[in-house]
């Protein structure tokens, strides 16, 4: 490496090994996923687990929005826990069983604290301080039992929270509001009007009567624990009908939607002239594609079905200061505020025993000059008597020597500055998620046995693993103009360039975790 490329590594380099924990988002980046895809796929999971984020993204492989920078959209809510929850729960059934479904079914039962509002992906984190700031300053003051007054009107049944309680509740909700714009710089709007935990909500007036006996049948005497709870949805389907998969369903047609039972399509009822009758045109949560599927493979879910929970703050019900703070501490370890460092090194483990247990790494070659001089990049950087010279400092310091010349580099590019850089920092970011390299193959083009050597480099290896040459990881066809294989390096030439090669090797099986390095696009 130049002197200058060299500071510019050690100095990225330095400042991600000086951070204290490595985060949910390191794994995702040492696999080779962006920036902005990985904060994507953390923020659509509740930024629970690495393995989850990894599992989405491996999902959403065909997404066609994956790309796009949609945020999520997020809401606080208080909801009730205990007995009070199975009864409010039993509510809902029973309400449901007997007169109909209303739109108070689509959503669990709970106080809106918050109304929903968008957070930039990368900022999701600091709501969870939020929430904990807002809940560690009203946690002496919130209320050891939140008083409940049924009211009911023609199209509306619910029970009110009113006098200082309901006060105390509101102060919660705007400070969180006020820690959420400072720390992630999120328009937040706290409920300031009467709270309410809503019943039934646009049912049919002759039904009243029944929802407000079984209301009434709901005992409040409970001691009840309530907790403040963050959840996100993904906002352009807002006004979308949410339709569950009961069946497996296999596509006849390439514009037809694989189903699994338990997924969860977004269907738009304006949008389906072009679908025939049986038929609905559905984009799937799971996968994020468009496409037809039959109707009768699906049956209505509730809107909150393809919510995500994210954190909770579970208020005590502990008069005692210190008796909360300990019920606190207890609730965290139990996995509602788990320190980040814990959590991240847990699924940062996790992710390296299933990248273990599926033995092959596959690693795409760093940045090669050609993509950034384009194909004549060769005439740019010659001299007339075919010597090679650096006219920019992305083209490598020096070339190595091939049998019939410079010329054949043309269609055998070499990596460029940028690509010898990335390679290095994906051999470190490998070197730091503890992966064991036991074997590499490589594709005979240049570009990939260079990616390879240096990733060796930084894993501290070039000196223990040599290179396996496959040529059957080539593809040319994909890159190359015209109608013969480009001219390689030969063997003896790699190793003349100080390429570690193992000039005896034939394929077969090999155990344990390998590096491939390809020429695919």
């Amino acid at each position: 490496m130049a002197a200058g490329e060299t500071q510019l590594y050690a100095k990225v380099s330095n400042k991600l090994k000086g951070r204290s924990s490595p985060s949910l988002l390191e794994p995702l980046l040492a696999m080779g996923f962006p920036v902005h895809t990985a904060l994507k796929a953390l923020a659509a999971t509740g930024r629970k687990t690495a393995e989850e984020a990894l599992a989405w993204l491996h999902d959403h492989c065909n997404d066609p929005s994956l790309d796009d920078p949609i945020p999520q959209e997020y809401a606080l809510f208080l909801c009730p826990t205990g007995p009070l929850l199975e009864k409010l729960q039993e509510f809902w059934r029973e309400s449901k069983r007997q007169c109909a479904k209303n739109r108070a079914h689509e959503v669990f039962p709970h106080v809106t604290l918050c109304d929903f509002f968008t957070c930039e992906d990368q900022k999701v984190e600091c709501l969870y301080e939020a929430l904990k700031r807002a809940g560690d300053r009203l946690l002496g003051s919130f209320p050891t039992a939140v008083p409940l007054a049924l009211h009911s009107s023609i199209s509306y049944l619910g029970f009110f929270v009113n006098g200082s309680p309901a006060d105390v509740i509101r102060e919660f909700a705007m400070t969180f509001a006020t820690e959420a714009s400072l720390l992630a710089d999120c328009s937040v709007k706290p409920c300031t009007k009467q709270l309410h935990l809503t019943l039934a909500h646009k049912f049919y007036p002759h039904h009243q009567r029944t929802l407000e006996q079984l209301a009434r049948a709901i005992p409040l005497g409970h001691s009840c624990q309530w907790t403040a709870a963050l959840y996100s949805r993904d906002m352009r389907f807002v006004h979308y009908q949410t339709l569950r998969a009961l069946f497996q369903y296999k596509p006849q047609n390439v514009d037809e939607l694989t189903l699994s039972p338990g997924d969860y399509i977004f269907v738009d009822p304006t949008q389906q002239d072009e679908a025939s009758e049986g038929w609905v045109i559905g984009i799937s949560q799971r996968t994020g594609c468009r496409g037809f599927l039959p109707e009768n493979y699906t049956d209505r879910a509730s809107e909150s079905d393809t919510w995500v929970k994210h954190r909770m703050y579970t208020f005590s019900l502990a008069t005692d200061l210190n008796s909360r703070r300990d019920g606190e501490a207890s609730s965290r370890c139990s996995g509602e505020f788990l320190p980040q460092t814990a959590r991240s090194l847990s699924s940062l483990q996790a992710l390296q025993a299933t990248v273990a247990r599926k033995s092959v790494l596959v690693v795409r070659h760093g940045e090669r000059v050609d993509q950034i001089f384009g194909k004549a990049w060769l005439q740019q950087c010659s001299t007339p008597d075919g010597k090679y010279y650096r006219p920019d400092l992305n083209f490598p310091c020096s070339l190595p020597r091939r049998s019939r010349g410079i010329k054949d580099f043309e269609n055998d590019p070499p990596l460029s500055s940028c690509g010898i850089f990335q390679s290095r920092i994906a051999g470190d970011a490998l070197l730091d998620s503890g992966i064991r390299i036991s074997s590499v193959f490589a594709s005979p083009a240049l570009r990939c046995v260079q990616t390879a050597k240096l990733i060796l480099e930084e894993l501290k290896l070039e000196k223990k693993i040599k290179i396996q040459v496959e040529p059957g990881i080539f593809e040319w066809t994909k890159w190359e103009a015209g109608k013969t294989t480009p001219a390689l390096m030969s063997l003896e030439e790699l190793k003349e360039a100080n390429f570690n090669i193992d000039t005896d090797y034939s394929f077969q099986h090999k155990t344990g975790a390998s590096l491939l390095t390809m020429s695919l696009p």
